[in-house]
């Protein structure tokens, strides 16, 4: 049997052939006589946005993978492991992408992978549905002269469309092999693989030169003949490099006026050239004409059969519309948000039952140093356990499924303008939403914003989300103490806080805000093993940052505190802990602890005056403590994703802001609820 390595149960299997499983082996002892190791190569995804790329590489490589950054980049990169007839293949998960432009960290990325790294085979995953939209990408890897399969994943999704894909003819006119396949049902992986093996062992490229219009196209063809004749050893090929040239792209004119200020020069003037013919810029010219044959080559490969408005359709016209868009919106943000506290809720108290019949959780604050470094220690595992476990993984479950489903982009799509109050589009939706599970992950998140500008401003955002811990304070102090409508009010109050801080940081960061351009594709039911893949990545990363963050952390400050050093600090914040704020005097330790992980402040305060909190605190000074706790600094592990991802400067900045607001906005509050109650 050959079967896919890390695929489940029920992914696609096939009797092997004998005659083609010799033809492998000994194309196998061919690659050795030429030091090629056949059985170890590499395979690149490659496509637009939500066309199943991730979904084709988990069914791939199953739990054999491996999530980190592209060198010297905050792009993530995603690679796995795949067994198959024989064959140990490496494959590389690239950014969806819509062109090779230089307009985006993904763009440079794949670009640069796919030239220089050169892998043996690159899928091009498209969509069925959108055809023509995603040849668009297809014929800049052509151009690139890669070894290509085309991968028209989705099929069944435009066959309820009424469309339906001539593959042979597709791959007629494009000279490469085509395979189609319904990747969330494995359909169509066996042989999509076979293929690109196929390709492997060939070691060719029979891709058809595509070409433009005459004024065009002469005019590549004298730029490309230019460049072999200077034998500029650029390491791309001298075709994509002539249209890159007059498509005026600025790295690759950098990269080639560095080789040849002749060739430089004569390509500024043959697009000059263009731009004088079309009466528009030479970029729009070469997007025109790629589209323009795009759309050729689909209408010669696809029939459209009696078109019918689907369920899809129809379902995407209300989560789209004027009105009742903003209500789906609001139904799918507050359905994740309680989801994920309901859930939570039940599990952390279950994991804390656990985790107390070993040993007692709560802060220790005198004994023996070994032993309070202890306590720290097993404080910051359980903080780790019950915190990411309960909160996070249901969050990042039920996020994968609604992202998975096409549904989040629509709600991104609906936000767009009220995200551009704060500089920000709707796509920065989705981290900020991530932040009221954790906000570690979701400033990880943000790099899917195609800007570092955007990315500072949602992280921004994003500090002053109520994560998880966060909650427990605003839960386990004024719902219990005063009452649930003061705990949804200070909720309602740090949504205004977002937005206000949110404006006074877009007036603060130069630079302007870009718009949204974010692929929403149809309507599926998800993939649950997608999601749960899915949510084992962004949990596993979150782990490894944020546990030993916690052990050390939790450990350090309790002795600290032990050792009388807290002390001192508390009493020099007495004039803002309790003479501005209204606390006790005690407060300031409390916030101290806080910063090392939120629920310390209201387990600190429990393990300080006992559990009989209405005794020692006023309504008044339940909320003041609870608001204050919910937007001063960052936790450690926040302020270290921040430093890790902008810098030290940044998160000074940033974690000063926080500081500076709960000081205010808490005094203000002091003083306006003394009124009240």
């Amino acid at each position: 049997m050959l079967i896919l390595a890390g695929a489940g149960e029920n992914k696609p299997q096939k009797s092997g052939n004998g005659k083609g499983h010799g033809k492998r082996h000994q194309n196998r002892h061919k690659h050795g006589q030429n030091n090629k190791t056949a059985s170890d190569f590499t395979i690149a995804l490659a496509g637009n946005a939500n066309v199943g790329k991730s979904v084709i590489f988990n069914d791939l490589t199953g739990s054999n993978q491996i999530i980190g950054n592209w060198p010297g980049k905050t792009i993530e990169r995603a690679e796995g492991k795949l067994h198959f007839e024989g064959y140990d293949i490496d494959v590389i998960d690239l950014p969806g992408i819509y062109s090779f432009s230089t307009y985006s960290l993904e763009e440079i990325v794949s670009r640069e992978y796919i030239a220089l790294e050169k892998p043996d085979v690159v899928i091009n995953v498209v969509d069925a549905a959108v055809l023509e939209r995603n040849l668009f990408f297809t014929m800049q890897l052509i151009e690139m002269e890669v070894p290509l399969v085309i991968c028209v994943n989705q099929i069944d999704i435009a066959k309820q469309k009424g469309i339906n894909i001539d593959t042979e003819k597709l791959q007629a006119a494009l000279g490469v092999p085509v395979v189609a396949t319904v990747a969330v049902r494995g359909e169509g992986l066996h042989e999509l693989i076979e293929t690109a093996t196929e390709i492997a062992e060939k070691e060719v490229n029979k891709a058809a030169t595509l070409e433009y219009g005459s004024e065009v196209e002469n005019k590549i063809q004298e730029l490309t003949d230019l460049i072999q004749s200077k034998n500029l050893d650029l390491g791309y090929p001298s075709r994509w490099v002539a249209i890159k040239l007059i498509e005026n792209d600025p790295e690759i004119q950098k990269l080639v006026k560095s080789k040849s200020e002749e060739v430089a020069d004569i390509a500024y003037v043959l697009a000059e050239e263009i731009e004088n013919i079309h009466r528009e810029p030479s970029f729009s010219v070469i997007a025109s004409e790629r589209y323009s044959l795009a759309n050729r080559i689909a209408e010669g490969a696809q029939m459209q059969s009696e078109i019918k408005i689907t369920f899809s359709e129809k379902l995407d016209r209300i989560v789209t519309h004027r009105v009742y868009g903003y209500i789906t919106s609001a139904l799918v943000i507050g359905g994740l948000l309680l989801w994920t506290f309901v859930v939570g809720n039940f599990f952390s108290g279950l994991l804390s039952d656990a985790f107390s019949f070993f040993q007692p959780v709560d802060p220790q604050v005198s004994g023996g140093l070994a032993s309070v470094l202890w306590n720290g220690a097993f404080g910051g595992i359980v903080a780790g356990v019950t915190l990411v476990i309960p909160f996070v993984v249901p969050f990042y479950i039920m996020l994968s499924l609604i992202e998975n489903s096409g549904i989040l982009t629509r709600v991104a799509f609906m936000m767009d303008t009220l995200m551009h109050k704060i500089g920000l589009h709707g796509k920065a939706l989705i981290p900020m939403i991530l932040g009221y599970g954790c906000n570690v992950p979701a400033i990880d998140q943000t790099r899917i914003l195609e800007t570092r500008r955007e990315r500072l401003l949602a992280s921004f955002a994003i500090t002053f989300a109520p994560c998880a811990a966060r909650t427990i304070i605003v839960l386990g102090l004024v719902a219990v103490f005063v009452n649930i409508w003061w705990a949804i009010a200070l909720y309602a109050i740090d949504l205004a806080i977002i937005f206000i801080m949110g404006r006074i940081a877009l007036k603060v960061v130069p630079g302007e805000s870009t718009g949204l351009i974010m692929e929403m594709h149809s309507f599926k039911v998800p993939s649950l093993s997608t999601a749960l893949k899915q949510t084992w990545t962004r949990t596993k990363s979150l782990i490894y940052l944020v546990l030993p963050i916690y052990v050390i952390a939790s450990a350090l400050i309790q002795a600290l505190y032990v050792l009388g050093v807290l002390g001192p600090i508390n009493a020099a914040l007495t004039p803002i802990t309790v003479m501005w704020l209204g606390l006790p005097a005690i407060s300031g330790i409390l916030l101290i602890f806080g910063v090392v992980r939120k629920e310390f402040v209201l387990l600190m305060l429990v393990t300080l005056v006992g559990p009989n909190l209405a005794a020692f605190l006023t309504p008044v000074q339940f909320i003041v403590l609870a608001l204050v706790s919910m937007l001063f600094i960052p936790c450690l592990s926040t302020i270290t994703i921040l430093i890790r991802e902008f810098g030290v400067k940044a998160a000074t900045y940033i974690s000063a802001a926080n500081l500076v607001t709960a000081i205010v906005i808490g005094g203000i509050a002091f003083r306006v609820l003394s009124l009240v109650f």
